[in-house]
C-alpha cells in the first residue's frame, strides 16, 4: 500500500492546548494510519518563480507521537518541503482572518490541480465565517452587518437584547451582549470604530443559550457526524468553552438536520469538507470553515470509539 504523506499548514504546537486540540487530533489519527506528517507554520510558506517555473516549498518539521496520547506530539527534523510532492495538506491555522490569511490561500491555490487541499483555499476565501451563513436568511436569527451607528440603534430598538461580534473575530473574542437600555453601546461602537475598518455583525440575542447552548455540529462532506452543545458559564452570554462554557450531550434534532440538508450543496460546491456549525435553538449563527473545532470533545460526547471517531472518518473521506 502506498505510504500517504499529509503537510499541516498551522499554528505552533506551544500555542495549542495539545489533549483537546482538534488539528492534533486528526494528525494523531493519521500517524496511526502510518502516515507521514510535516508541520509547517503559515510564515514559512514560500512562493517561488524561477525561470518561468513555479515552487512552492515550506521550511517545516516532520511530526510524530511518542505514545498513545494526543499531547505526546512532537516536532522532529527539519527541513524544506516541496508542498507539490504531498497526498493531502490541512490548512488549518487559527484567524484572525486577515491579509496574511488571505495571502496563504493564494498561494496554496497554485496546488489544487496537483494536492488535495483541506479545506480548498479558494473556498476558505471567499467564505469568511459570518458572511457566509448569510447565504441562509432564513436559517438565520435577526442580524445587521454595518458600521453606521443609526442603523445598529434601530437594529437593537426593534430588538431589545443584541449580540455585537467584530465581523472577522473568532472564539468569543470582542463578543457583548448589549440590553435594550444599555447605555454602552455608544461607547462600544467608537472604541470599536478606533480600531479596525470593518463592518459589525449584529444579532438578536436568543434566550435558548441559556437553557439549550450553543450547539456544534460539525460536518463531513456535508453530513452530520457530531454534535454537543456549549452552555454558558454563570454571568456569561458567550457559548464558548475559552471562557468557561461547559459540554453537554445534545441531539441533533429535525431542525438540525433541515440546517446541515440545506448547507450541504454549497459547501460541497465550495470544497467546505471539514466544516462546524453553531446553532442556537432553532437558528443557525455561524458557518465555521477556517479551523473548525470540538471533533475530540463530540466524540467524547456520543461514546465515539475506534472507526467511528470522527478523525477515522476525516481520512476515509478525504483519501477515498
Amino acid at each position: 500500500m502506498k505510504k500517504r504523506h499529509v503537510a499541516l499548514q498551522m499554528d505552533p504546537l506551544e500555542k495549542l492546548y495539545k489533549p483537546l486540540d482538534s488539528t492534533l487530533y486528526l494528525a494523531h489519527a493519521a500517524a496511526r494510519r502510518g502516515y507521514e506528517l510535516f508541520h509547517y507554520e503559515p510564515r514559512h510558506l514560500r512562493m517561488e518563480i524561477i525561470q518561468g517555473k513555479r515552487r512552492i516549498t515550506a521550511q517545516g518539521h516532520a511530526l510524530g507521537f511518542k505514545s498513545d496520547a494526543q499531547d505526546s506530539v512532537y516536532l522532529g527534523a527539519g527541513r524544506i518541503a516541496d508542498l507539490a510532492a504531498f497526498d493531502v495538506i490541512l490548512m488549518r491555522q487559527d484567524p484572525p482572518f486577515d491579509l496574511a490569511y488571505i495571502a496563504a490561500t493564494h498561494t496554496l491555490e497554485h496546488l489544487k490541480t496537483r494536492v488535495k487541499i483541506v479545506n480548498d483555499p479558494v473556498g476558505v476565501r471567499n467564505a469568511p465565517e459570518k458572511l457566509l451563513v448569510t447565504h441562509f436568511p432564513k436559517l438565520m436569527p435577526p442580524t445587521i452587518i454595518t458600521r453606521d451607528a443609526e442603523a445598529i440603534c434601530e437594529f437593537r430598538a426593534r430588538h431589545g437584547d443584541v449580540i455585537f461580534k467584530p465581523l472577522y473575530g473568532y472564539a468569543g473574542y470582542g463578543i457583548f451582549r448589549l440590553g435594550k437600555n444599555d447605555g454602552n453601546l455608544h461607547a462600544l461602537l467608537e472604541m470599536m470604530a478606533a480600531i479596525n475598518l470593518e463592518p459589525w455583525l449584529i444579532q438578536k440575542y436568543l434566550p435558548a443559550i441559556t437553557s439549550k447552548g450553543d450547539k456544534r455540529i460539525i460536518l463531513l462532506d456535508g453530513k452530520p457526524v457530531g454534535v454537543y452543545t456549549r452552555l454558558p458559564a454563570k454571568g456569561e452570554a458567550r457559548g464558548n468553552m475559552r471562557v468557561g462554557a461547559k459540554p453537554r450531550r445534545a441531539p441533533l434534532t429535525s431542525r438540525d438536520r433541515a440546517i446541515c440538508n440545506a448547507l450541504a450543496p454549497v459547501l460541497r460546491d465550495r470544497g467546505l469538507f471539514l466544516a462546524g456549525i453553531d446553532v442556537i435553538g432553532d437558528y443557525l449563527t455561524e458557518i465555521n470553515v477556517t479551523s473548525p473545532t470540538g471533533l475530540a470533545v463530540a466524540d467524547r460526547m456520543m461514546g465515539h470509539k475506534g472507526n467511528q471517531t470522527i478523525a477515522e472518518q476525516f481520512w476515509v473521506g478525504v483519501l477515498k
